[in-house]
Formats: C-alpha cells, structure tokens, sequence
C-alpha cells in the first residue's frame, strides 16, 4: 500500500526530501556567475574547464570518503595528514630505497588503511568523540612524517618520482590520461584548440581526461551506490541516525564505523597517489586544511552534522562548486584570499539552511 502521505507533498517538499538539491541549486548559480564574469578569459574553453575539474576532483576525492563516515556518525580530522604521509611513503619508498613504484603504492594504501582502521579502533574502544580522537592522530600523524622524512632523507620535499612513475604498470592508473586519442581526434577535427608553435605543435592543448577526474567519478558513483543500493548503506544510516538502535537491531555498528573510517583513509590515499605521480614530488606538510575542506563539500552536499543523513553526489557537487570558484577567482582577477572567505561563509550558510529546511521538512511529514 502507498502512503497518501507521499502522494500529499508538493514537488517543492519531495525536492527538499533530496540532501543534494541544495547543493546543485548552489552549484548551477556559481557556474552561472563565473560563466557571466570570467567566460571572456578562457575559464570555459577546454583548457580552463580542465583546470577547475582537476581542482574539483581533488575535492571529490577526499569527499566521498568523508562523506560515508559523516553519514555514520563520525569525523576524521586526519585526512589532511594521511595524505602527507601516504604520499611520503610512496616517495620514499621509491626514490629513496629504489623500491619499484607499484610496491610502494601498494605499501602506501596498506598502511594508510591499516591506520584508518586504528583510528576507528580507537573511536570505538575508547568512546570518546571521533572529532577528538582524528584531531590528536593529525597532530600524530602529521609529526610521524616529517619525522620519517627528515630522519631518511634529510628533506621534508622529495622529488623525482615523475621519470620513476614513467615506466611502471601501476602508476599510471593515478598520474595517466586517458581518451587521449579521442582528445587527438578532435584537435585534427578543429573542436578543440591545438598548439601552433613548439614541440607540442598540432597536439590538442587538453590531451585526455586524467586519472584524478576519473578517480574522483568513480568514487562517487561507487559511494552512492554503496549508500543507496545496498544493505551496508541501510547499515551506515541506521549508525549514524540511532547507532543504540541499530545495534539492538542486530547491525554490527562497530565494524561498520571502522570501514568507514578505513574508506576515508583509502581515499585519502588516492589523493596523494594522484598528486605525487602527477606531479612528481611529495611533500611532508602536504594535505594541509584538506580535512576541512572536505567536511565543508560534506555539509554543503546536505549532509547532516550529527550523522544518519547525506549523499554522496551531494558531496561531489558541493567539490564541484568549490573547484568553480578557486579557478573562477583565478580567471576573474580576484584576490586568491577570497577563496577561504567563501568556504567559510558557505559552510555557515549551508548549516543553517540545512537545519532549518530538516526541521521544516519532519514538520511537514507530522
């Protein structure tokens, strides 16, 4: 039997029942307003939606992760320090010690799990709040890899992994491109530019999708679909809305959290396996203020700060909002700086909003 109550509500309330609608709303207006201000500087040719893709993905990434643990019930402040560490032991691994750089990404992913999964131990064991918990192991964390840095190799940067990156199998699943050739196809078809001069001459300017765009996609769909399809998803709702209720329900709480927070480490990882591949180096104060960044496309996403309520696609719109705006400002002239005015303003807005569209929404449903 249907509920009447359903049929009752108007498009507007079933819109609102949607923890992503605020976040695409907000994402559309600021494509919007870029597009109107800083179109005219290439900000939406190939090359400049290739830009703040990549910024938006980075975003993403970290997002999926923190998104699941938010909707259980939990925080991880240590996500910007297991991306400095990971990335570390990857560099390490293979610049310093000549270990192949597949081994070393296995060994980074290893243990950066097997550390989400302490920190989740100790959430659980200790009862204490994961916010205090995850803030202790940043500090932990973050002092770990300089240490592990300095004591190895003198330096707290290390670069060179780009030409060691070049030849191994694994690596370019993190630092490669791929539907290059469909990027080549269409520079020849004259639908993208290509380069006039140099030894790049007659390249498309944007050469394939990287592997952080497609990384930052598939973890996306992957969560909504864990989150939505899925008994586990049921699972993770249940632990973040009444976690005494879903255990006397016969859901294993614990074990739940603990994969979440093991989840919000391996995306953490992936983060870092991107960039240093990518880019070459790694550093040990790398992932600064990443955590909050990514609680902020969290909350902007719609989900809820005291857990059993989200969406992951929110949290990927809310990553794409705020790669727009990083570039946009670039684009537009305007001072960087701005760029932490509006997270933070955003952030304030957004839980307002959210509490009280809940509020009006259960009001409704009574």
């Amino acid at each position: 039997m249907s509920d009447k109550r359903v049929k009752d509500q108007s498009f507007v309330q079933r819109a609102l029942h949607r923890p992503e609608m605020g976040a695409f709303c907000g994402t559309v207006l600021v494509l919007i307003f870029f597009f109107l201000i800083a179109s005219d500087n290439g900000m939406f040719q190939p090359d400049g939606i290739r830009n703040w893709s990549i910024v938006a993905a980075q975003f993403a990434i970290i997002a999926s992760g923190a998104c699941l643990l938010m909707i259980a019930g939990e925080f991880d402040l240590s996500i910007g320090s297991m991306i400095g560490f990971s990335g570390m032991v990857l560099a390490i691994g293979s610049i310093h010690f000549g270990l192949p750089v597949w081994l070393s990404i296995i060994i980074a992913f290893i243990l950066s799990v097997l550390l989400g999964a302490v920190n989740g131990f100790l959430v659980i064991k200790t009862k204490l709040p994961s916010f205090i918990v995850t803030l202790a192991f940043l500090y932990i964390l973050r002092g770990l890899t300089i240490f592990m840095s300095i004591t190895t190799t003198q330096k707290t940067i290390l670069s060179g992994m780009r030409p060691l990156a070049k030849d191994d199998w694994l690596a370019p699943f993190f630092g490669g491109e791929v539907l290059t050739g469909v990027f080549v196809w269409m520079g020849n078809q004259g639908w993208i530019e290509v380069f006039s001069r140099g030894k790049f001459e007659g390249q498309p300017v944007v050469s394939g999708i990287p592997m952080l765009i497609v990384w930052a996609i598939g973890l996306i769909i992957f969560g909504q679909w864990l989150l939505t399809k899925t008994k586990f998803g049921n699972w993770i709702f249940a632990a973040g809305g009444d976690e005494h209720a879903a255990a006397y329900a016969g859901i294993p709480v614990n074990r739940v959290k603990i994969l979440m927070f093991m989840f919000t480490a391996f995306c953490a990882c992936v983060f870092a396996m991107c960039q240093v591949t990518e880019f070459g180096s790694a550093g040990a104060d790398r992932g600064l203020l990443k955590e909050f960044e990514a609680i902020i496309c969290v909350v902007i996403g719609g989900a809820l700060l005291t857990g059993g309520y989200g969406s992951v696609i929110g949290a990927g719109l809310g990553a794409i909002m705020f790669g727009v705006v990083q570039q946009g400002l670039f684009f537009s002239g305007a001072e960087s700086s701005l760029f932490r005015v509006f997270l933070g303003g955003l952030l304030l807005v957004a839980v307002i909003i959210n509490t009280y569209i809940r509020r009006a929404v259960i009001g409704a449903g009574d």
